[in-house]
């Protein structure tokens, strides 16, 4: 049982604006300080006993430089080693609406280096579980969200094709030990990290995201991302079982100062309801002698009760702005953090008896106990091996042949069926049977240019050769997977032509030209266009050097052979791992273009029924002043239901070009 607090650390927004309210101090012993300055108000009095100065002690406060690397190494790595180790473990982001808890945890999709803390572990977890053979490890995957206290699963796969009410809803179990689990919430098999991307981009996908005055793309309901990891020893029956969450809460907003309403402020009342629950329950755990936890006043902390005083290993990033009119909240903000610190959670080792290898295990051992007791008292087996036996028991008299070391043995247990079988395959002079006859000795010719080798030497160069062609083998595995080229990177982002009308696909153009996302698109099509070139290079040189090695091998000194073995394994390792990683950034690349395509196609609809609408309201004569150039007066005469996408190419033609000549235009 290991016994420790809630780690709590702090990560401030970057803002444009050069902000004096705050002061960060890394240089305390006990933790980092975060330091708010709020001057009094003038307007409030002469008399005036607000604080000025409001100090927050952290684990650990990151300023606005900090980068996503620095981050994980820092926060989610030693969560994922507790995983790893048979720990529950959560990290969940809390804050208000816009300081960065999407970006830290999921990540940004514009760059690569912005992966946030979930695609981060993922790729740590699966590279442990690739170089862990001492383990046998298989995940689970679930996406849940909560929206307006209503649980849905986010890996649905109708949950695209179907209306948010109309999906199956996530109902909270309770068995009679008060363990929680939840009906109608999948779990999906992982075996690898490109297959857990999907699933974390299939749910990111399925989000409930809209606009507010405070964020431009504000989640609206809390998401849990949960991954479960069992790992055992092979051919042991303990089985370690652990679960790790990873939480992007919807932030908090003061719904009198950002002035949402209709769905947005449904949805704010839902959020903040939620929040102020999970506050009861962390006020709750930090008093003493507290008898009832409000455990089941919400979904959301229902199904964090092991992360909330329970069994697990937990971590809260406390995200803040330090703009001037979010000053209030940052310090709401630490303050509950505060809270969060004085909670201590009793994490336990979760090892169990698998039942079916313990089962496996008791048979093995009650048929040698047979085997034991049929030698003692001398009684004689009656059945014969099975095919499966003789087969087993002729790869290991192979394996005993083949083994150079003297000292080894030849281990067939107390069954004396096996030990006459393996006896009569060692027999030099067995008459048959159905026995395998030993192989005839290697006759080597006489050559008079050539070195004269043994029948030892040309073995053990067979044996070479053969495991050359089971590396060069491994060679085309790696072509399935299908990477842009650099004709198809051209179009990665284009529209769907098919889809518009001539006038329709130029107006596209001229709104991709001045679209805020153009250069960041650019920069990823051209780095995945130079990962794509450089994708295939390794392969045909470690080809090459595999072929010319073949020919090469024909020397009769063993230690040369040998040493050039090792290098060839050497360069192939490398050559291989440096291919993995390349293939996962690709991926991840692709990715990120799809979804800006999908980001600038969302957009340009929007623009183009701004403009249509806009149009639509110009059933008057149209004025439009130019600076430096005469009064021009247009008239058109179209009414909204008559309008045309070429009317509608025509306007916005007009107006860009007015734009381009003199920066400004005016409507009277």
């Amino acid at each position: 049982m290991v016994k420790q607090s809630i780690q709590i650390f702090a990560r401030v927004k970057p803002t444009k604006k050069t902000a004096s309210v705050y002061c960060v101090d890394n240089e305390e012993p006990a933790g980092s300080i975060l330091e708010f300055l709020v001057p009094k108000d003038l307007a409030d009095g002469f008399i005036n006993n607000k604080k000025e100065t409001y100090k927050f002690r952290f684990q650990e406060v990151f300023d606005q430089t900090v980068k996503q690397e620095d981050i994980f190494e820092a926060i989610a790595k030693p969560v994922a080693d507790s995983v790893l180790s048979g720990y529950n473990g959560t990290i969940f982001a809390y804050g208000q609406t816009g300081s960065g808890k999407t970006f830290t945890i999921t990540g940004g999709a514009e760059r690569y280096s912005d992966r946030g803390i979930i695609p981060r572990t993922l790729s740590y977890l699966y590279q442990h579980f690739s170089q862990d053979s001492s383990m046998v490890y298989t995940t689970h995957i679930s996406y849940l969200e909560i929206y307006n206290e209503v649980g849905y699963d986010l890996l649905d796969p109708r949950h695209e094709a179907s209306r948010l009410e109309d999906l199956p809803k996530v109902t909270i179990m309770e068995d009679p030990d008060q363990n929680i689990h939840l009906r109608n919430l999948s779990l999906h098999q992982s075996a690898n990290e490109e297959e857990a991307l999907n699933l974390l981009f299939l749910g990111d996908t399925n989000r409930m995201i809209a606009e507010t005055p405070m964020n431009q793309a504000s989640t609206r309901s809390h998401c849990i991302f949960t991954m479960h990891v069992c790992g055992r020893e092979p051919g042991s029956v303990t089985v370690r079982r652990s679960k790790l969450h990873l939480v992007d809460l919807a932030g908090s907003e003061r719904v009198g100062k950002t002035g949402v309403c209709g769905q947005l402020l449904t949805e704010a009342k839902y959020i903040n309801l939620s929040l102020h629950y999970l506050e009861q329950v962390i006020i709750a755990l930090s008093e003493k002698n507290r008898l009832h936890i409000p455990y089941r006043n919400s979904m959301m902390t229902s199904v964090l009760r092991d992360s909330l005083g329970g069994n697990c290993m937990t971590t809260m990033i406390a995200t803040v702005s330090v703009d001037k009119r979010n000053v209030d909240e940052s310090i709401s903000t630490c303050r509950f953090a505060q809270r969060v610190a004085l909670i201590r959670n009793e994490a336990l080792l979760n090892e169990e008896m698998d039942p079916a290898l313990l089962i496996v295990r008791l048979k093995r051992e009650i048929q040698s106990l047979k085997e034991e007791l049929s030698m003692v008292t001398g009684e004689k087996r009656e059945d014969q091996l099975t095919q499966e036996e003789i087969h087993k028991m002729e790869e290991l008299v192979k394996v005993f042949l083949d083994d150079p070391d003297c000292e080894v043995t030849l281990a067939l247990g107390p069954d004396m069926r096996k030990i006459h079988y393996c006896f009569s395959l060692l027999s030099i002079g067995n008459g048959g049977g159905d026995h395998p006859s030993p192989p005839p000795p290697v006759v080597v010719p006489d050559q008079k240019d050539s070195p004269q080798l043994q029948p030892a030497d040309l073995t053990k160069l067979r044996e070479m050769l053969t495991q050359r062609d089971n590396e060069i083998s491994i060679l085309p595995m790696l072509q399935p997977y299908k990477y842009y080229s650099s004709s198809s990177l051209s179009s990665v982002c284009d529209y769907q032509s098919e889809n518009l009308s001539m006038g329709k696909q130029e107006a596209f153009e001229i709104f991709r030209r001045d679209h805020e996302d153009r250069l960041t698109i650019e920069d990823n099509k051209a780095l995945l266009k130079q990962r794509s070139e450089g994708k295939g290079r390794p392969c045909w040189e470690l080809q090459i050097q595999f072929t010319s090695s073949e020919v090469e091998e024909v020397d009769p000194v063993e230690e040369n052979i040998r040493r050039q073995m090792d290098e060839e394994k050497k360069s192939y390792k490398s050559t291989f791992g440096h291919l993995k990683t390349l293939k996962m950034e690709i991926e991840h690349l692709q990715l990120l273009l799809e979804q800006s395509k999908v980001k600038l196609q969302r957009d340009f609809q929007d623009w183009w029924s701004q403009e249509a609408a806009r149009l639509q309201v110009t059933s008057l004569p149209l004025f439009v002043r130019c600076r430096g150039m005469s009064l021009h007066k247009s008239f058109i005469p179209l009414t909204g239901d008559q309008q045309t996408d070429a009317d509608i190419l025509g306007f916005i033609r007009a107006r860009h070009n007015l734009l381009n000549r003199t920066g400004t235009v005016h409507t009277i």
